[in-house]
């Protein structure tokens, strides 16, 4: 069983000499208790080429300490990461393989390339709690005497100590902030590197490079602005998979929503990466949407009407509606969540990070990639606009009923699509594009609130529908059904207003 904590630290640079400052001057610190000294063993394991590494991930087996196991450290934020930890298996080998919960959550990163022991870290710690005046721990800061040597055992032993304030029962980042500032007027620097990991492979010889660098200057070429986009988005994929696995909260829309703006990207800047090699990754992505989709469309729905239902005055929810509801959610929930992982876990998915990746590896650019970005990131924008346009007005021209709500669909995923070019523009259009998005972003509300209407409608059909068979009163879901289709009409009187606001700038 994983188990799972927040760690938020600061680390600086310290020697053998380097004193620590009377900390209890600080208000909150009323005693600072030094605890015995621990020994700590560590392997750190990674890809040959430091997959891991490269996105601030750590994966480690250690003994010694009260916390010995595997340790998962994921990033969250600078200075902020969530550490999975498993227990060591009492007949596991010292260096045995990594367990598969674990390695299952850096599969995005690793693609399939095997993990194996890089790194042996051996760090005497001395310990000392930071309490408040009623004895609760705050925080710990560790004096740490580390020695680094490769797992292979090659190359020179690295050695060095540092300092550590982690965060602990009551304590928060403003007194990580108060001590480092005591720490600073004692002499003491932050460290330079972000992990002790970091500084090991660089002092023992084996720090890598990352083969997709950020870009840090203002994009210059059509190729540089929707290569960095696109680049953003296989991250967030990445990065999002872990959440997805460990069930976090929005994490299934926020991949899904990387997943659709990478499939927009690859139609709307055509003319800079060839269609012919990011359609097929176009299909696979929308293949991919759809599985998440069914986990988070329920929750989207379940959310919905759990709100709707809440606002019905109690004399009128007649019948067991609550425990309905909950019972038709929870058994959608079971199945979509298996299948959501089976879908991580397969084989498809895997080959899908492996294409995505090749192509940041190897883009396949078009002549226009090498034009200036504001000419030709214009030009995909209006485009855009103008295939958005043409579905508006067809939406507001066709009858009401379901040949309108389909219509309104259509028009809806064109303003998605085009406000997510309007994103990719924005760090060469600047302001006009991030308004222009704002306004788009509104219209796909307004389109999204319809259609997530019409949806509605067809789950309160058939929650009435299992009531009724139930011997169940139907009267609260047929009511839900007018209050939708009330919101539905409203909506479509609503578009033609925000739609006029919804134009682009006379001049980018």
């Amino acid at each position: 069983m994983a188990d799972t904590v927040r760690e938020i630290e600061r680390k600086y640079e310290a020697t053998d000499a380097t004193e620590l400052p009377d900390l209890t001057a600080l208000d909150r610190i009323a005693a600072v208790v030094e605890q015995d000294v621990a020994e700590l063993d560590a392997t750190y394991y990674d890809t040959a080429d430091q997959r891991l590494a490269a996105d601030g991930i750590t994966l480690r087996r250690r003994t010694g300490g009260d916390d010995a196991g595997w340790h998962l450290k994921l990033p969250v934020a600078l200075g902020i990461r969530d550490e999975v930890r498993m227990p060591l298996a009492p007949d596991a080998a010292p260096a045995g393989a990594p367990p598969p919960q674990l390695t299952a959550l850096v599969r995005s990163r690793t693609l399939g390339h095997e993990l194996v022991p890089l790194i042996r870290l051996r760090t005497r710690r001395t310990a000392h709690l930071l309490q408040d005046a009623d004895g609760t721990p705050l925080a710990e800061l560790a004096r740490d005497e580390v020695r680094a040597a490769r797992a292979d055992g090659g190359g020179e032993e690295a050695r060095w100590h540092e300092i550590e304030v982690e965060l602990t029962g009551e304590g928060d980042a403003a007194l990580l902030d108060a001590v480092g500032r005591e720490l600073t007027a004692a002499g003491v620097r932050p460290a330079a590197a972000p992990s002790k990991l970091a500084r090991a492979l660089a002092e023992t010889g084996l720090a890598g490079q990352s083969p997709h660098p950020r870009q840090a200057r203002r994009p210059r070429t059509a190729g540089d602005a929707v290569l960095r986009y696109v680049d953003e988005q296989i991250r967030a994929v990445a990065a999002l998979d872990p959440a997805v696995r460990r069930d976090l909260p929005d994490s299934v829309h926020q991949m899904r929503v990387a997943t659709r703006r990478l499939r927009s990207a690859f139609r709307s800047y055509s003319a800079v990466l060839d269609r012919a090699a990011t359609r097929p990754l176009g299909l696979e992505l929308q293949w991919l949407a759809a599985e998440l989709g069914i986990d988070r469309d329920r929750e989207v729905l379940t959310a919905r009407l759990r709100s709707a239902l809440a606002q019905v005055p109690r004399p009128l929810r007649l019948g067991p509606v609550s425990a309905r509801l909950r019972l038709w959610s929870e058994r959608r929930r079971l199945g979509s969540r298996r299948e959501v992982l089976a879908v991580l876990d397969g084989d498809r998915y895997l080959e899908l990070l492996r294409a995505l990746e090749a192509l940041r590896t190897d883009p396949p650019l078009r002549r226009a990639a090498a034009l200036p970005a504001p000419e030709v990131l214009v030009k995909a924008v209006l485009k855009d606009y103008a295939r958005l346009a043409g579905r508006v007005e067809t939406a507001l021209e066709t009858p009401a009923g379901r040949a309108r709500d389909e219509a309104l669909h259509s028009a809806r995923k064109a303003a998605k699509r085009l406000r997510y070019a309007a994103e990719a523009a924005r760090p060469v259009l600047g302001k006009p594009a991030k308004k222009f998005a704002r306004r788009t972003k509104r219209v796909q509300q307004v389109l999204g609130d319809h259609q997530d209407s019409v949806v509605a409608r067809t789950a309160l059909r058939e929650l009435a529908t299992q009531a009724h068979l139930a011997g169940e009163p139907g009267f609260t879901f047929g009511l839900l059904y007018g209050r939708e289709e009330a919101l539905a009409a409203e909506r479509e009187r609503e578009l033609p207003t925000v739609w006029a606001k919804a134009t682009p700038p006379g001049k980018w």
